[in-house]
């Protein structure tokens, strides 16, 4: 059984696709072959990721973004917390 990341996650928790659970195990992101670590929100399905705009804010001080289209890859950057006690049982 594979160990996937959700096809669509922001880090925004007004958004509906905000999931504190999969944050705190922490998501890593390849974005065209780049690792990176500005990623506000992402879509594996779709293509694209959103990034900050510099130190630029909204009027209610949410940063601006901006949508980058191309392929995406995301992975988990730790196991889950139940892969640790299968590992240590069949071994």
């Amino acid at each position: 059984m594979t160990d996937t990341p959700p096809d669509h996650l922001s880090i925004d928790p007004s958004s509906p696709y905000f999931d504190q659970p999969t944050l705190e195990r922490g998501i890593g992101i390849r974005f065209k072959g780049v690792e990176r670590n500005d990623v506000e929100e992402y879509s594996i399905s779709e293509g694209w990721i959103r990034v900050a705009l510099g130190k630029k804010v909204d009027r209610r001080g949410r940063p601006l973004t901006i949508k980058l289209s191309g392929p995406v890859e995301a992975y988990f950057q730790s196991p889950a917390s139940g892969d640790d006690a299968d590992e240590a049982a069949t071994a």
